[in-house]
């Protein structure tokens, strides 16, 4: 179980670092907000992985907070390109 989780573990940080890659280097700002989102997802599931680990249960709790943040900043970003758009 243990090779399972590193693999997983290793694909989630993979993944991570693919997404920040595309958010620095990224041509628009709609690949930016995607990628933001990635980092939020794989980021979750991170951190869902990592409280499988024993006395790390509070991680859930952190797991779910970056969720939240990410829903607000996919919000955030709608709402400032409609803006835009409007201008």
């Amino acid at each position: 179980m243990s090779e399972l989780l590193s693999v997983a573990v290793g694909g989630l940080m993979l993944s991570l670092f693919l997404g920040l890659l595309r958010v620095l280097r990224g041509p628009e700002a709609g690949d930016r907000m995607l990628a933001t989102q990635l980092i939020g997802t794989a980021g979750v599931g991170l951190l869902l992985l990592l409280s499988i680990l024993p006395e790390q249960q509070a991680l859930i709790d952190v797991a779910l907070i970056l969720a939240l943040l990410a829903a607000v900043a996919a919000a955030a970003f709608t709402g400032q390109q409609r803006e835009r758009r409007d201008d």
